[in-house]
């Protein structure tokens, strides 16, 4: 396409995302481990580089490193402040030989490493060092859902910017597999319910502590089989799912409880970026005018 928006097909690429969500899993648990705890898990998550997913900076003992995804040359990298290298080529490979090639990396740099092997978020998971089942990467699913994720950053980021309130960073969550922005009223929210597969309700509770509303971008998965952008709040007010919202292809899921728009929708538009625009910010005032939100003081 003209535009740079990559194609994207679950189906075709669903093995391959499946495998790279427990890669990012490892990388995010490990990140995970060197971090204090930062509100709503805002210190879990990974960030879009231009090269693929990467941890940013990380400190074990006196020596400072990076984990990086890179999908561009298809290799793991790890960085170090002592100029110190490792690198793992990205190839059809099992989960547990991921997870033993990248702790056995860590190890020889001196990083000493004990993470949860249990995948979050995933019904039935597999620990990592026992998965054999997941082991497809195809090069050219794993470049086309980075292009999608650069192009989507840089439209998130205009949308944050537009927000003067307590807002989250623009960043991917290696649980749900999504890069999001979030966005607060400061008030407190009802307590969340959690129930969320694989993941302690504690922590869904105090991600949700405070009336929110999130939009994102992700590739697919099996309960929405298509890449698709999607909004929602928390608490969801009355009204809110009947309102109209833009471009004319979105519409609410009402079992996912979410406003979706096709990514394909978006990769199609004349104007891709101001039909992404539009979609953030139409249901985000869907949200905030129900909910009554001080938008005069939240907004800038």
């Amino acid at each position: 396409m003209k535009t740079g928006w990559p194609e994207l097909s679950y189906l075709t690429s669903k093995d391959t995302l499946e495998t790279l969500h427990l890669w990012t899993q490892i990388i995010g648990k490990i990140k995970l481990r060197m971090q204090p705890w930062i509100n709503h898990s805002w210190h879990v998550t990974l960030l879009v580089s231009p090269t693929g997913l990467t941890t940013g900076d990380l400190c074990n003992k006196n020596l400072h490193f990076q984990i990086e995804l890179d999908l561009v040359q298809h290799q793991l990298t790890i960085k170090t402040s002592a100029a110190q290298n490792r690198s793992l080529a990205l190839v059809n490979m099992p989960v547990a030989e991921f997870y033993k090639k990248i702790m056995h990396a860590l190890a020889e740099l001196g990083i000493d490493m004990d993470i949860y092997k249990v995948p979050c978020e995933l019904e039935n998971p597999i620990p990592f060092d026992q998965d054999f089942t997941h082991k497809t990467y195809i090069p050219e699913h794993a470049a086309a859902f980075h292009k999608a994720l650069l192009k989507v950053q840089e439209i998130m980021l205009q949308f944050r910017a537009g927000f003067k309130g307590k807002c989250s960073p623009v960043h991917f969550f290696w649980g749900s597999f999504d890069l999001a922005v979030s966005r607060f009223s400061g008030r407190r929210a009802p307590k969340h319910p959690g129930g969320v597969p694989n993941l302690p309700d504690w922590v869904a509770q105090e991600a949700y502590s405070h009336e929110v509303c999130s939009c994102g971008f992700w590739p697919g998965n099996a309960a929405l089989p298509e890449a698709a952008f999607y909004s929602y709040i928390y608490p969801e007010p009355e009204s809110y799912r009947t309102t109209a919202v833009k471009p004319a292809e979105a519409y609410f899921h009402e079992a996912l409880g979410e406003f979706i728009l096709p990514y394909k929708a978006v990769r199609k538009a004349e104007n891709p970026k101001a039909a992404l625009l539009d979609f953030f910010k139409s249901t985000y005032e869907a949200a905030a005018n129900a909910a009554n939100w001080d938008r005069q003081e939240l907004e800038s």
